[in-house]
Formats: C-alpha cells, sequence, structure tokens
C-alpha cells in the first residue's frame, strides 16, 4: 500500500461530511460495467480505458459469449478478439492485452484473476487503477482508490487535493482523508457526480447542495462569484 500523508482532523472531518452527502444524492454507488465475474471485470476494465463504461457494455457481450473463460480467451485468434473491440478504441493493443492477460492467468493463477495488487499488476493492461476496480468491485477489498478524469476533477474542485494531474499523489490524498471501507466507493461516487451536474464543461452553475456547500474551488462556486 502507498504511503499515506497526514491530514488534520478538520479536513479529516470536512471530507467526511462531503462523503455522507454524495451517499445522501447518489445512495447506490456501483460500478457501471456490465459483469458476472471477476474475469469479466477485469477485461471490461482493461477495455474501458480511454473508452466509455456505456461503449464497453456494448462490447462485451458477444465477447463473453465467445471467449467466456481466461483459457478459451488465450487462445483467441487475435485477429478476432480485435475485431471484437474495435470499437472500444486502441484495440491492436487492447486485443493483445486481453490475450497476454488471459494466458498470464492461465499459467500462473490457475485460470483464477488474482486477489492481490501484485499479482494483478504483472497481468499485460492491468495497472494500479486496473487492479483497484478488480479488487474493490469483484473482490470487495478496499486496497485504494479508483482515480480517473471525473475522481480528479472533483478531488480538485473540493479541495480535496492541491494535485492537478498525479494520479498517484492524488488517490494518496483521498486514501488519507476518506476511512477505508469507503474507499471503493468513493469512486463511483464522485463518478456520479461528475457525470451529473459537476461536469467538466458548464455553461452556468448548477444549483447542487454538494457544489453549493462544498465546492471549495468548484466551477460552480466561481461562476456564482462572477454573477
Amino acid at each position: 500500500m502507498p504511503k499515506i500523508p497526514r491530514k488534520s482532523p478538520q479536513q479529516k472531518e470536512r471530507a467526511q461530511q462531503i462523503l455522507k452527502e454524495l451517499y445522501t444524492h447518489y445512495p447506490n454507488p456501483h460500478c457501471e460495467l456490465n459483469h458476472r465475474n471477476p474475469f469479466e471485470l477485469l477485461i471490461a476494465t482493461i477495455l474501458s480505458a480511454q473508452c466509455t463504461d456505456v461503449r464497453v457494455n456494448k462490447v462485451t457481450p458477444a465477447l463473453f459469449e465467445t471467449y467466456p473463460t481466461p483459457e478459451l480467451m488465450a487462445e483467441a485468434p487475435l485477429e478476432e478478439l480485435e475485431e471484437l473491440v474495435r470499437t472500444t478504441g486502441f484495440y491492436k493493443n487492447k486485443a493483445k492485452s486481453l490475450k497476454e492477460a488471459s494466458k498470464t492467468l492461465v499459467e500462473n493463477f490457475g485460470g483464477e484473476v488474482p486477489q492481490n495488487m501484485d499479482d494483478l499488476l504483472t497481468l499485460r493492461g492491468a495497472a494500479r487503477k486496473t487492479a483497484n476496480v478488480v479488487m474493490g468491485n469483484a473482490f470487495g477489498i478496499n486496497h485504494g482508490v479508483v482515480v480517473d478524469t471525473h475522481v480528479k476533477r472533483f478531488s480538485n474542485r473540493f479541495g480535496l487535493t492541491k494535485h492537478k494531474d498525479n494520479t498517484d499523489k492524488i488517490e494518496r490524498d483521498l486514501m488519507a482523508l476518506f476511512p477505508q471501507e469507503s474507499w471503493t466507493d468513493l469512486s463511483h461516487l464522485m463518478i456520479h457526480h461528475g457525470r451529473g451536474p459537476c461536469k467538466a464543461r458548464i455553461s452556468k452553475a448548477p444549483d447542487h447542495p454538494l457544489c453549493i456547500k462544498y465546492g471549495k474551488n468548484c466551477e460552480c462556486q466561481k461562476m456564482r462569484e462572477n454573477d
């Protein structure tokens, strides 16, 4: 686990209040990548790089119907995998990742998705973000916080970090502020808010209570100040 920075009791209390508000507005946080088992979640998460969850969910039914197990996917012709995942973007590299990751699962882990960070990082296409998604959502292990573009933007707008682009440092700040048992939910909650009222580009300040009360660096607040 990465080294977690120190945060003041006041900072932690504010974070706890934000978390409570997020649960109030988004009471059912969940992974939006459709999956039935850890292997399907792993594959879907690899495909989600620079691609929307909606698009991935359109691709994976045919993919998993054809290659439902690591054993079958490891033996799949690369050209067929490329065709099945073409619309997710960067399909040649993603197809190689699916095939090689599946091969590693078969050869090193008995065809099972490992439940720890070090082993997951040995799979092609699986960086820390992917490993956190799998551990948190497939196994219920809160090892870290998934930091995507929405989480990064939320963390900056709500004054939870001073780091703009360094996802590792943003993750550490969030891990320091929020209780470990909330880490998996936290990213889903922030993503829901970022896809909803607090998008990357907004033309006017939304009257969302979360932004009004806690949007320290939120564009919503800046727009209100300029009204």
